[in-house]
């Protein structure tokens, strides 16, 4: 690690006490970094809110991708204070950063109530053995939504 990435996994710690101190949610925050330059940050705000979505990386990541006109982070780290959830290791593989730096542990994270254990034990669960049911159906008309995407000529590929 070097100084400045020090500079910013503080920045990412700050960024959570100082939700925390403005009751925004929980004690989580995230920031991404370009060439040197924060572009985007933020913090848990989920109770602040009403959007179980809010997670700091989240937060930080549609600011980024709001600033830098891009719905993809090439190029850049994320910078968090706590090892990702689920949801949002998801969002960061989908939008692309070149690398992630965490502080606290998911287990440091589940201390203080925040387990998301049983999450990926769900993902591992056949659908039909989840604990939220899950029912596929017209998926001929859905997948028929499918296929003109893909022969859609003037779509943007991601």
């Amino acid at each position: 690690m070097t100084e400045q990435d020090e500079e910013f996994m503080r920045r990412a710690i700050g960024l959570a006490q100082a939700g925390i101190d403005a009751n925004n949610g929980g004690p989580f925050g995230a920031i991404v970094v370009k060439s040197g330059e924060i572009v985007g940050e933020g913090c848990n705000q989920v109770t602040s809110t009403n959007d179980p979505t809010a997670h700091a990386e989240v937060v930080a990541i549609r600011n980024a991708c709001r600033r830098l006109g891009s719905f993809q982070l090439d190029e850049c780290v994320l910078y968090t204070s706590c090892e990702p959830c689920p949801m949002c290791l998801g969002a960061i593989y989908w939008a692309r950063p070149k690398q992630v730096f965490f502080a606290c542990t998911r287990e440091d994270a589940a201390k203080i109530g925040f387990d998301d254990q049983f999450i990926y034990e769900e993902i591992q669960r056949p659908i039909e053995e989840r604990h939220i049911k899950s029912i596929n159906f017209l998926r001929d008309e859905g997948l028929a939504v499918f296929d003109n995407w893909e022969n859609k000529a003037d779509k943007a590929e991601y």
